[in-house]
């Protein structure tokens, strides 16, 4: 493919709708493509309410596992595992749209790896060349229950094609059925050597590069691109005395952490799985779900923001949002999150799970106004990947 060639790219994600970050992400940066002239279609599962589509209007059935009677559920786990009706309507899409590219985010259990098969049959039967790149969002291909994170605390015993312990444990959502399918699906695919067929894998951070590495199928294939971030708008205002934690609330983001630091008085913005213990706690105030500028704003005017996260997080927008805000962030020295701060400039990191550390970190800045103004600086001088320089990459990917 040459230089400044357009491409036809075929972006693949289960969820073809505003979801979550694999999806913020395939949107926007299939709109970004699409404005650079190159063609950008879609293929994933149907459902009511898909905003971009393809010219084959071919789509898989919706999976909804959590309404689904129990003859349903068994049938539905078969499905995660291999996906004939997967193959067949992606092959529409492929004689459809001829792509040069097809860009895989997440893919798992609703469209299963057998689309790659198909896009493979589909390239030798044609005489065409398909590049197939995928981004990594979690870290599903070495670790079923894609957070290798289990009965709270980290957990790597699936490295190495292990999965066998993803059944033992009862890794995926504590349910021994689920996570048999998990265990079957990775020995499945791995034995078959379907992940060899990827011609590429984007890392949103170099830790999450390491651990995919740890597989020799991969090794050699990935690279490491932080996540882009758009510009946020933040309004000119005086700082506040308050720490803010904004995000879910939930027990791999740290947030026990956050309730037993009693000599810390928080914000806490968001919602999740632990939002009555947060409503309830006597060194929190919460004030709600914020998005956009309300949220903007509420970052900006914080002391600093927290991140005591105890998974092994990618590449957490948050932290990335709130240096870009001008606000420092203290956070845990774990998965990804390291390569975002520059440590004792734009934030401080403590040890994931260690209360004093994090007490400590927190009031050396708001006991301290001078170095929280001088971290705030750091930050507004910081800079993250943009949309423009991180397609810019992903295109380079995509033709060698």
């Amino acid at each position: 493919m040459k230089n400044g060639e357009q491409m036809k790219i075929l972006m693949v994600n289960k969820f073809l709708y505003p979801n979550g970050g694999s999806e913020t992400y395939m949107l926007r940066l299939g709109e970004y493509l699409t404005s650079l002239g190159h063609s950008v279609e879609y293929f994933g599962m149907e459902h009511k309410d898909n905003c971009v589509s393809n010219s084959a209007e071919a789509y898989t059935e919706n999976m909804d596992f959590h309404n689904s009677g129990a003859l349903k559920k068994i049938k539905l786990s078969l499905k995660t595992v291999y996906s004939k009706e997967a193959r067949q309507k992606l092959r529409l899409v492929l004689d459809s749209f001829q792509p040069d590219v097809m860009h895989l985010n997440n893919f798992n259990y609703q469209l299963t790896p057998s689309i790659i098969l198909e896009a493979r049959k589909w390239e030798k039967e044609n005489g065409r060349s398909l590049k197939i790149v995928y981004t990594a969002h979690d870290y599903q291909l070495i670790c079923p229950n894609h957070m290798m994170y289990n009965d709270d605390s980290i957990c790597e015993k699936c490295l190495g094609g292990k999965f066998i312990n993803c059944t033992k444990g009862r890794c995926v959502h504590s349910s021994l059925l689920k996570s048999a399918v998990g265990t079957a699906e990775a020995f499945y695919w791995n034995k078959n050597k379907v992940y060899e067929q990827l011609d590429s894998v984007i890392c949103c951070s170099e830790f999450m590069k390491s651990r995919l590495d740890t597989n020799p199928v991969f090794k050699g294939k990935t690279v490491a691109i932080h996540n882009f971030i758009e510009k946020i708008e933040t309004p000119n205002c005086e700082k506040e005395d308050y720490v803010l934690y904004f995000g879910r609330f939930s027990k791999e983001k740290g947030i026990d952490t956050i309730l037993k630091t009693k000599g810390v008085k928080f914000l806490a913005a968001g919602s999740g799985p632990l939002e009555d213990e947060i409503k309830g706690a006597d060194n929190v105030e919460f004030v709600g779900f914020k998005t956009g500028s309300e949220l903007a704003e509420l970052i900006a005017k914080a002391r600093l923001t927290v991140y005591p996260s105890i998974w092994y997080e990618n590449c957490p927008f948050s932290v990335m949002e709130s240096i870009s805000c001008g606000t420092p962030v203290v956070a845990s020295r774990i998965g990804g999150i390291p390569e975002l701060i520059d440590d004792g400039k734009t934030g401080i990191l403590f040890e994931a799970g260690n209360e004093r550390q994090f007490e400590a970190a927190i009031k050396s800045l708001t006991e301290n106004g001078e170095k929280a103004s001088q971290m705030s600086t750091f930050c507004a001088e910081a800079a993250f990947e943009t949309i423009e320089d991180y397609t810019e990459k992903l295109i380079e990917i995509y033709k060698n």
